[in-house]
């Protein structure tokens, strides 16, 4: 969890640029004012999201490879083969300077289903020591002009290499890509993204036939409603899944070089609590660098696995994905969810998923806290329809199951506008999650995720 009511490094940015183009606060996740009363109307409304992901065979062919190779197989994926250049890259986090043998794959254009206000990418890969990646997108806006290319992420799975970062002062004065997220800088203005070309670039030590491996490369374009409120929703699922339950709160203080220890880990402990119930499990070894004195030290791991080290935190949505897909035959991937709804048909299918919102204390009965973002994992719905979340902001691994009132939460977790503790208007999330689940998934869960644009 973000430290209570002090505004998160996204919510910064976002209200920055707001107020730069607007003069005025407003949300991260902004689309064309909507009728007064429209939201409450019960009328059905398009779905505003599409994710769209290159998985297969026959897609990681059809993408412009200069120097890698599409790997057949039971998990199609991308590797390096040939390079085609040398760089020098001088990580800005350490001033070191190292050689690196590249090769470039290019994605065939996306035409999003719903022009997008913004769009988030992530990835799933194997990075041995000695190799890194890095995502791009540029896209074509809705007046045909083009976006520049843009860094979503540099990333390896280890920290020895590089460190992994996002970029920041990115823009062409009409998109900026504030950490993980590009976003239209006006969307009251009718400016959309229509389309996106995603480019991985694979890095190797030189002379060496070292590769990473990508399995999964998507990116989900979404232009939510602006609004404080959504719709009711009806319940339709009583079930719970026995997902482990970790909190945050008893790291506070171990490892400060990773925002400031676990006071602000919600996102790497709920990301191991779903890969965990998964089946994920780490080794003697690789957890031999934590304190054997602190307890659930998988939650130390994830914090170092996730950090990023231009953003100073863990809650880089795509570096959460990317590192849950560190494990063997785990998949993970960033979205939107339209409804409570949709997340009642993931759970039935045995998925929980961890959800990103903000509020005041007072609009969560029961979680004792306000936020200006944090992440918890939705394990289940009481008969009720009230929402069962292993939530990490508590006190012990024993107090992390909480039950949420139904229309409490899904206000907070779909809503794009909200009032901060000051009275200010700022962004909501609109619904972001993310989604963990087996690399080869049951026809019922397969059907699942579908049902939410996932495939």
């Amino acid at each position: 969890m973000s430290r209570a009511e002090q505004p998160s490094r996204r919510t910064v940015l976002a209200a920055a640029v707001a107020a730069a183009v607007t003069g005025a606060a407003a949300p991260a996740v902004a689309a064309p004012q909507v009728a007064a009363g429209a939201h409450d109307s019960g009328q059905a409304q398009p779905r505003p999201i599409d994710y769209h992901a290159w998985t297969t065979h026959r897609e990681w062919r059809c993408g412009t490879a200069q120097g890698t190779r599409a790997l057949p197989g039971p998990r199609p994926g991308l590797v390096l083969a040939t390079p085609t250049g040398r760089t020098d890259y001088t990580d800005p986090h350490t001033g070191t300077t190292s050689t690196w043998e590249y090769a470039t794959w290019t994605s065939a254009v996306h035409r999003l289903t719903v022009p997008a206000t913004e769009v988030i990418a992530s990835w799933n890969a194997h990075t041995p020591d000695g190799t890194w990646l890095q995502v791009e997108l540029q896209g074509t806006y809705s007046d045909g002009t083009g976006t520049p290319w843009y860094v979503m992420g540099r990333w390896a799975a280890g920290d020895q290499d590089i460190k992994r970062t996002s970029v920041d002062g990115q823009t062409d004065g009409r998109s900026t890509v504030w950490t993980d997220t590009f976003s239209i800088d006006d969307a009251s203005s009718g400016l959309r993204l229509a389309s996106y070309r995603l480019r991985l670039t694979l890095h190797r030590r030189p002379d060496t036939r070292l590769t990473p491996v990508v399995w999964r490369l998507g990116a989900m374009g979404s232009d939510i409603p602006d609004r404080f409120t959504v719709p009711a929703s009806v319940p339709g699922l009583a079930q719970e899944l026995a997902v482990p339950r970790y909190s945050q709160e008893i790291h506070k203080g171990q490892y400060p070089q990773y925002d400031n220890g676990g006071e602000a880990w919600c996102s790497p402990t709920s990301s191991q609590m779903i890969i965990e119930y998964w089946g994920g499990r780490l080794t003697p070894e690789q957890l031999s660098w934590v304190d054997p004195s602190y307890a659930d030290p998988q939650v130390c791991h994830a914090a170092r696995a996730t950090y990023d080290y231009q953003y100073e935190g863990c809650g880089n949505w795509p570096f959460n994905a990317a590192y849950a897909a560190t494990y063997q035959g785990l998949q993970g991937v960033v979205t939107r969810l339209a409804s409570l709804t949709e997340l009642e048909t993931l759970v039935a299918a045995g998925i929980p998923a961890i959800t990103s919102q903000s509020f005041l204390k007072s609009e969560l009965t029961g979680a004792g806290y306000g936020t200006s973002g944090h992440l918890m994992t939705v394990i289940g719905f009481t008969a009720e329809g009230d929402v069962i979340a292993n939530d990490p902001a508590s006190p012990s691994d024993e107090a992390v199951r909480r039950v949420y009132l139904r229309r409490e939460f899904e206000n907070i977790w779909l809503r794009t506008k909200r009032y901060n503790a000051s009275g200010k208007v700022v962004s909501g999330t609109g619904g972001v999650c993310y989604l963990y689940f087996p690399a080869h998934p049951s026809p019922r869960r397969r059907q699942a995720l579908a049902a939410v644009g996932v495939r």
